[in-house]
């Protein structure tokens, strides 16, 4: 029986031996560095994080990276609860005295969270993507603990202006994202995960380096990224009915740096708006951009607030709960003075993407 991140950290660690390479990444006052048993796999990980690969720094964490086979570990995991409106299993979980280990339920990968030791194991070079927001919840955990509050929101800085763009799980968030990225004064900040917190009377946002991950409805629509997919595969899904591709589930990472430039994305910006997208293809009207309230509309709060999730460690060593919920007051107060914006009607990504624009540049 595991009691503590000791024991389970020798567990995991067994019979791997970590290469001399060590990738470093600079993360707005937050040195992270990873190790692997794999230089292939550090190498892997070098090219992911690009953008934010920094000379080696005193780390403030060490992910460690052991690129095996998956490890049967025969322990009572409890399955972690899903946010309201997702379904199946996706993550279980065994509690430490002072950590958690995380079973990825679907894949089998393995991931070790505690004050002293933050490790992954299992096919990480197969499975890079869950490697990689294991990385990321580090940076998540850290921003947290300073006071960053987190939102299931993307982030673009607009020529100066700052703008997160929130939607249910299908929404078309990511896919207007990056239809605005073909303006050239738009630079990208973050996809899913946009922390902000505010400072005096403005408010900050942040992202993390996870790169958007797309659907193929996204890449159909955008000849900038059609050289994610083949054009057999194209024309394939351009023959499927809209609402099916809408839907369809097969991902693709966007790597900005190299599609759009490495002066496209910017770490930091100041928030000036906030767009909820609360539209659908079944609705009768067509798309509608109106100024709300968020605090007699907190109907549009749940699309906003995301759980800080398994990995979630406080400052004190203690772990997040699944029973724990986010307050919404607190979104509530740090977007005071923020614009927000509700989208509804019928969804139509062209005329927003055009009419959205139009509108921040005469912010």
């Amino acid at each position: 029986m595991l009691h503590d991140s000791g024991q389970a950290a020798a567990l995991l660690r067994a019979g791997h031996v970590l290469t001399d390479e060590v990738l470093y990444l600079g993360l707005k006052g937050f040195c992270l560095a990873i190790r692997s048993n794999s230089a292939r796999f550090t190498a892997q990980l070098g090219r992911y994080f690009a953008h934010v690969v920094t000379s080696p720094c005193e780390p403030d964490v060490l992910v460690e990276a052991y690129d095996t086979d998956i490890v049967q570990l025969d322990l009572n995991w409890q399955d972690w609860a899903r946010e309201p409106g997702k379904a199946g299993r996706k993550d279980a979980c065994y509690d430490l005295d002072d950590g958690r280990l995380v079973r990825k339920v679907r894949t089998g990968m393995i991931f070790l969270q505690s004050l002293q030791s933050r490790i992954a194991v299992g096919p990480c070079g197969e499975l890079e993507n869950q490697v990689v927001n294991f990385i990321n919840s580090q940076y998540m955990n850290w921003l947290q603990q300073q006071g960053w509050l987190i939102c299931h929101a993307s982030g673009l800085d607009v020529d100066g202006y700052g703008i997160g763009m929130a939607g249910l799980s299908g929404g078309g968030k990511s896919t207007l994202m990056l239809g605005l990225m073909d303006q050239a004064d738009v630079r990208y900040v973050t996809n899913d995960r946009l922390f902000v917190r505010r400072e005096g009377d403005r408010v900050q946002a942040t992202g993390i380096p996870k790169l958007p991950r797309i659907n193929p409805g996204t890449i159909v629509h955008n000849p900038a990224l059609h050289g994610l997919i083949d054009a057999e595969r194209r024309r394939e899904l351009s023959a499927l009915p809209q609402k099916d591709l809408w839907h369809l589930e097969e991902k693709y990472d966007v790597m900005i740096n190299q599609i759009y430039g490495d002066d496209r994305i910017e770490e930091t910006m100041e928030l000036g708006a906030f767009v909820v997208l609360n539209w659908s293809h079944e609705a009768d009207a067509g798309v509608q951009i109106n100024e709300v309230d968020i605090e007699s509309r907190s109907d549009l709060l749940p699309a906003i607030m995301k759980s800080p999730g398994p990995f979630y460690q406080f400052i004190d060593g203690a772990m997040y709960q699944d029973s724990m919920q986010p307050d919404p007051q607190a979104y509530i107060d740090v977007l005071q003075g923020v614009t927000v914006l509700e989208v509804s009607g019928r969804v139509d990504i062209p005329k927003l993407q055009q009419d959205l624009y139009q509108w921040l540049k005469s912010a």
